[in-house]
């Protein structure tokens, strides 16, 4: 078999593991434009360092959007894949709280990064740091620093979305490649806060307090979990989840709608069975097991009326409205949607009008939650670019 020579910009997770899986029959270099390879790998993990999921084939594909686009290649590649092929690099891992997979506490995300690339060493290939894809020439070959043109058979591309900008993720690639006549769509944060307009009582006394135990809904979408009041509005893991809900929403009408239920667990008709005859507000509090700041949103969104009739404050624990202004900025988005659009890829994610090159990661248009979720998506990318080309 002859070798061929695969070119990979961009040093995050999908690349390192298409460099992975083409270095035992090809000529493989990674050039980074940073010091370092791996860079929002590392501060992906100050926060929980969740390499995967659990879940596995097509429980797994259901997690990502747009639906389909990812299905071949998380199935041939899926969470139990990749923790094997973990471990066979010396990364051992384990199933934590809602089926988050993390590697064995005593390594850190250096310490798995470093192992990755040690791996990468062993079979040979090759890094180029402090060189930035910098546009594409008359031939449309490839160039780096704006002045060294790059020869290859392939060319795989994982330049990051536009979330986390310090660590190299900035998404100014797209200019080089409208040039090529591929279709990008806008940058829009994903995984990310919500603005909301709190009332003077929640600034002053709530800020910073969590929403434990509720199911947020918005559209179709529903997620349990839990989150916090900012200054802003909310953030946390229910909210989310149903960003691209929102995030929808926002695009058609300039403003979204979520609902909150603080008792998932109980329903309507279990919540009004609680009220006595001569039910009063004072009363809510201990009736239905609410905190202060429960009680305080609440109140702080619905009329005087509906809080002092027990029916319709009951309504509201159950399906509390709240107006949603506008997602947090990119820069704040632990993840993004936009890049390439899905249309200009072939299954195997080369170019259509480009089938030598390959665009991978959070540069494509596809969505997933946090959770492991993200990770995974670019594992798999980087495994299914990688045996088309082997």
């Amino acid at each position: 078999m002859n070798k061929k020579d695969i070119v990979i910009f961009g040093g995050g997770p999908a690349a390192l593991t298409a460099a992975y899986f083409l270095a035992d029959n090809n000529k493989v270099i990674v050039y980074e434009k940073e010091n370092n390879i791996g860079q929002k790998f590392l501060v992906a993990g100050k926060g929980g360092f969740n390499l995967t999921n659990s879940l596995v084939q097509n429980e797994l594909a259901k997690k990502y959007l747009p639906i389909n686009f990812l299905d071949k290649a998380i199935l041939e590649f899926d969470s139990t894949s990749v923790r094997n092929w973990l471990m066979e690099i010396g990364i051992p891992t384990f199933v934590g709280t809602s089926g988050r997979v993390f590697s064995i506490k005593e390594l850190k995300p250096i310490d798995v990064l470093n192992k990755i690339k040690n791996g990468l060493l062993e079979k040979n290939v090759k890094f180029c740091i402090n060189q930035k894809f910098t546009g594409f020439n008359n031939e449309n070959k490839p160039i780096v620093n704006n002045k060294k043109t790059i020869s290859a058979d392939y060319y795989i591309f994982a330049l990051g979305g536009a979330s986390w900008s310090l660590t190299g993720s900035d998404g100014k690639w797209v200019n080089s490649f409208i040039k090529l006549g591929i279709k990008i769509l806008p940058f829009q944060a994903s995984n990310c806060g919500v603005n909301i307009n709190w009332s003077d009582n929640i600034k002053s006394f709530h800020i910073g307090k969590p929403l434990k135990n509720i199911q947020i809904s918005c559209g179709t979408l529903k997620a349990r979990g839990e989150a916090v009041i900012t200054k802003y509005g909310l953030e946390g893991n229910a909210i989310y989840s149903l960003i691209p809900s929102i995030r929808k929403q926002l695009n058609l009408n300039s403003l979204s709608k979520i609902f909150i239920d603080f008792k998932p667990n109980n329903s309507l008709k279990q919540l009004l069975a609680k009220l006595g005859k001569s039910t009063s507000s004072k009363d809510y509090k201990k009736i239905f097991n609410l905190n202060s700041t429960e009680i305080a949103l609440i109140k702080s969104l619905i009329t005087k009326e509906d809080y002092l009739s027990p029916d319709n404050f009951v309504k509201s624990i159950k399906n509390l409205e709240i107006k949603i202004n506008s997602l947090r900025p990119i820069e704040e988005a632990i993840s993004t949607v936009g890049g390439i659009d899905i249309n200009e890829l072939n299954s195997d994610f080369s170019l259509k009008k480009f089938p030598h090159i390959f665009t991978i990661g959070e540069m494509v248009d596809w969505d997933a939650p946090t959770g492991g979720f993200l990770l995974q998506g670019c594992f798999s990318m980087g495994h299914h670019a990688a045996k088309s080309i082997f």
